[in-house]
């Protein structure tokens, strides 16, 4: 019975410190940061080593760890969310790409991207309203209905990641909505 009693210490002992080595190498796995960017024809959005990303892709929403795959993707107007050390950066986007290198980089190449901060609730709530408008008034052309549903759905996305994060922005959310 006692030579039972060691065996089974030295299993528990082993299986312990074997947990405790993967745990230092998870550790240190999970401790490698992201080289992420973004930018649009006008500029470098956001540059800087993060922990992870939230993108919306045309296959629906992914979120992008250390050690990702290679990963070329479509991205849609939708909510980017960079985190990094505790905080949230989110950014509204209306469309472009993202590609995820080895080497834990990132690239994402967006039509417009804005950060929460910079994002006008206002603005974009009369930007949608006039391009609901000129959507009600332009039936025939389908080229200009493409672009200005697209223009609508850009506003959309703006107006909703204000709102979500308006806390970041230093605002209370606005709930007023026509419809």
């Amino acid at each position: 019975m006692l030579l039972q009693e060691l065996k089974l210490d030295d299993v528990f002992t082993k299986a312990h410190e074997s947990n405790s080595a993967h745990s230092r190498f998870r550790s240190r796995e999970l401790a490698s940061m992201i080289k992420f960017k973004i930018v649009t024809p006008e500029r470098e959005v956001f540059s800087d080593e993060v922990d992870s990303i939230s993108l919306p892709t045309s296959q629906g929403e992914i979120t992008v760890l250390p050690h990702h795959i290679p990963l070329v993707s479509n991205l849609v107007a939708g909510e980017l969310v960079v985190r990094k050390g505790g905080e949230v950066h989110p950014m509204a986007i209306s469309g472009g790409f993202v590609e995820v290198r080895k080497g834990n980089e990132i690239t994402v190449l967006a039509d417009t991207a804005e950060r929460v901060q910079e994002l006008d609730e206002r603005r974009a709530e009369e930007a949608r309203r006039r391009a609901e408008k000129l959507l009600t008034e332009r039936r025939a052309d389908d080229v200009d209905y493409a672009a200005l549903a697209s223009k609508i759905k850009k506003e959309l996305t703006r107006l909703k990641v204000a709102r979500k994060y308006a806390h970041l922005r230093g605002r209370t959310p606005s709930i007023k909505s026509e419809e």
